[in-house]
């Protein structure tokens, strides 16, 4: 069994292939012989090969619910993608039940592609409260988080304690660090995910709501992007690339390409996920030992990050839902959900966990991983999600680029998701 990361967010994208859900109990539920069957799962991502035991362990304990393993591209662009067609077709389809990035949720809610579940079949009272946020859609619950994440900066500890200085709370620290300290010790100073995908719209938005601004609201339907905060947001980004302190080739960095330049002791500073500081901190890593981790910079203190993570829906059309329900709560317990951060290096979504003394030992960004999801804010919330992403990503990079100013991309931004949203 083979699980591929989903480029973009560092998150797991999985598909359980049933054949049409409706709520367990249902008539429908009835006529279909009590909603319980063999599951497919399709898959994009697990660079530690933490779920294949996992799935081992169900399947011998629900040999007539068996789980077995579909593969998705890797990327969470093209996943996206897949499963939209899919989802858009005839009365059958591949994808039942899916874990979606946490940003698709009021998408695929809006469109009828995944049914409401039943609250009470799930251990919400126990998770990360912003987390469960992200499943709902119009008031009622579309989907089970199931991984959640935050940003961190992720920084060289070794290098600021020869410098005698703390890590960056704001703008103008992680600037003047990283103009002035970084080229020192032969290093680039700051780098996130800046190519134009999924990852540019996760630091653009960042950026815009540190600085205090927004860029839809109404659930998609009012653009709120035109505004001095998101001036200041994707000015701080192209003026970083136009002073340096941002290389050029950051622009093509997606997670991985980051993640592997800040491991081989290659930047000072880097935007990512949590997933990164594990691998950063493993034997084998130019940097391990060396490497520290703090809520991401704002312009006056501690910045927003952006919610990551998945979450699980289920088709409208699935035939399995309570094989479906029973699944996706075995991979929302504790147990699970434990191996979900151990083995898979992944924040899981159950905020006890945080406060295990055990695992903070073992990773101990999570007291600074906690605080960073209890103030994370979702990515624009939209029935056109995809459309909205896209646009932000064009204009963000022609901004960083320098072939737009701030100011010109940000009202240029303003024009398109407008245009977005009366095409809805």
């Amino acid at each position: 069994m083979r699980w591929i990361r989903a480029a973009g967010r560092g998150l797991l994208v999985v598909a359980v292939v049933l054949s049409g859900y409706v709520a367990s109990g249902s008539p429908a539920d009835s006529a279909r012989g009590g909603g319980r069957g063999p599951l497919t799962l399709a898959t994009a991502g697990d660079l530690t090969n933490y779920l294949g035991p996992l799935l081992d362990d169900w399947n011998r304990a629900h040999p007539g619910e068996k789980v077995t393993l579909v593969e998705l591209p890797d990327s969470a662009d093209e996943t996206h993608a897949q499963m939209t067609t899919d989802l858009r077709g005839g009365d059958r389809s591949r994808f039942d039940v899916l874990n979606i990035d946490v940003a698709w949720t009021s998408e695929f809610a809006a469109a009828g592609w995944i049914s409401p579940l039943p609250r009470d079949r799930f251990p919400l009272d126990g998770f990360l409260s912003p987390v469960v946020d992200t499943a709902r859609y119009d008031g009622r619950l579309y989907a089970v988080p199931y991984v959640t994440n935050a940003g961190l900066l992720l920084y060289r500890k070794d290098v600021l304690a020869k410098e005698g200085v703390a890590p960056p709370r704001t703008w103008a620290e992680l600037e003047k660090q990283a103009r002035t300290i970084a080229p020192k010790y032969g290093l680039d100073g700051y780098a996130g995910q800046f190519l134009p995908y999924e990852g540019l719209t996760v630091n653009a938005a960042e950026a815009v709501y540190s600085a205090g601004g927004t860029i839809l609201g109404d659930e998609g339907e009012r653009v709120t992007v035109d505004s001095a905060a998101a001036r200041e947001g994707i000015g701080f980004l192209a003026d970083g690339v136009r002073d340096g302190w941002i290389p050029r080739k950051a622009l093509t960095y997606k997670e991985q390409e980051s993640k592997q330049s800040f491991q081989d002791g290659h930047l000072l500073f880097l935007r990512n996920w949590p997933y990164a500081y594990v691998s950063a901190s493993a034997p084998g890593s130019a940097v391990a030992g060396k490497v520290g981790a703090v809520p991401l910079p704002g312009p006056d203190g501690p910045g927003t990050s952006v919610l990551g993570g998945s979450n699980l829906a289920v088709n409208a059309r699935a035939e399995h839902p309570d094989s479906a329900a029973r699944l996706i709560a075995y991979l929302t317990s504790e147990r699970v959900q434990r191996q979900v951060l151990t083995k898979g290096a992944l924040p899981p979504v159950r905020a006890d966990l945080y406060e295990d003394p055990e695992l903070v030992r073992k990773f101990p960004y999570l007291p600074t991983l906690r605080a960073g999801v209890r103030a994370a804010a979702p990515r624009p919330k939209s029935p056109r999600y995809d459309q909205v992403s896209l646009a932000v990503q064009a204009v963000v990079h022609d901004a960083m680029t320098g072939a737009q100013t701030p100011e010109a991309a940000v009202r240029r931004l303003a024009r398109e998701l407008a245009d977005i949203s009366r095409r809805g």
